[in-house]
């Protein structure tokens, strides 16, 4: 899109200039002008008396959205095992796909032939697409988005689904704005609309208070991101079989190297993975006294959490966070120490 002042209407009124929200017009010799500022927000467009101002749109060529069509799971794996979230992707996924009455795939990056593949298909799977290169054993963010745009624009899924992960938020977004489609991150609910067929993403906003519903119309796939432990896992199916398309994919470039991976070692026990959490808050006053909650979840062979305020505070790492800007967890019991009740430790 574009700004554009007709010259021969501007009668230099100033009425622009006090309806832009971001100083992006001033005045040049009685006549209005753009500078850097602009947004092409259009506000100047509705402010204009003289019809002297015009937002033009570039005309696009829009895609056939109907050729798009089943469920694609971005498989998530670190050396060589596959990553919970996937499992609990693939059995939303599999009923996302029977809905539809698709199939559903799996994006598979691996630098060699594995059995992985067969793990996919006893979780529901029916096609696994293997994309292959030495360059996918270890995961660099420009690599991995490429391979994926690839395989999307000669699959062309509907909806594509992967893991609010560390991994899935590092390079998902990347490769939709390669596609110039929509991504709707930290779904916790995903539906069929009956009537239209589109994909229903539900997540929260305005810090949880909230419930958005949000439909990708007029462009595909259509791509969510999903919290680890939002959905139960698939169940295993033993002796289930699919298709393998293997995709051999070499990168056009290469921007960043992998020197090596360093495993956070202050948790012993993984708070998303956890059956019981010992979490503190504010309330703990220092960060001493998350001695006591350590103490306390070794008893009980548990993990410690934090609330935003305590990480923020230095009293704990990141990664014990648990929340909207932490890590979902799902535990059977739930100790909350000095915590103000945020919705997400309710």
């Amino acid at each position: 899109m574009a700004l554009e002042i007709i010259m021969e209407k501007c009668v230099g009124c100033g009425a622009c200039i006090n309806a832009c929200p971001y100083a992006a017009l001033e005045m040049v010799e009685g006549i209005a002008q753009v500078n850097e500022n602009c947004t092409l927000c259009g506000a100047c467009v509705s402010a204009c008396s003289f019809d002297a101002i015009l937002l033009r749109k570039e005309e696009t060529v829009q895609e056939d959205i109907k050729e798009y069509r089943g469920v694609l799971v971005v498989a998530e794996q670190r050396f060589g095992k596959l990553q919970p979230v996937t499992f609990e992707l693939l059995k939303k996924a599999r009923e996302l796909a029977d809905t539809l009455g698709a199939p559903l795939s799996a994006a598979l990056f691996i630098d060699k032939s594995n059995d992985l593949p067969q793990q996919l298909f006893e979780r529901g799977a029916d096609i696994v697409h293997a994309i292959l290169s030495p360059e996918l054993k270890d995961f660099r963010e420009e690599v991995y988005s490429e391979a994926l745009e690839k395989l999307i624009r000669k699959a062309k899924p509907a909806i594509v689904l992967a893991g609010a992960t560390a991994m899935g938020r590092a390079f998902i977004p990347r490769v939709a704005a390669k596609l110039e489609t929509g991504l709707t991150a930290d779904c916790t609910g995903l539906a069929i609309d009956n009537e239209s067929g589109n994909l229903i993403q539900t997540r929260p906003a305005f810090g949880g208070n909230i419930m958005a519903q949000i439909v990708c119309q007029n462009h595909r796939p259509q791509m969510a991101t999903v919290r680890h432990k939002v959905f139960a896992e698939a169940e295993i199916q033993p002796g289930r079989s699919g298709d393998i398309v293997e995709h051999p994919f070499t990168p056009e470039q290469q921007l960043t190297k992998f020197i090596e991976f360093v495993e956070d070692a202050s948790q012993k026990i993984n708070i998303a993975d956890a059956d019981i959490i010992v979490s503190g808050g504010r309330g703990l006053k220092n960060g001493e006294n998350f001695k006591m909650l350590e103490e306390l979840a070794a008893l009980l062979n548990g993990a410690v959490g934090a609330s935003r305020a305590a990480v923020d505070s230095n009293w704990i790492p990141y990664s014990h966070q648990v929340g909207q800007t932490g890590k979902t967890v799902s535990p059977k019991i739930y100790i909350a120490c000095g915590i103000s009740g945020a919705i997400q430790h309710l």
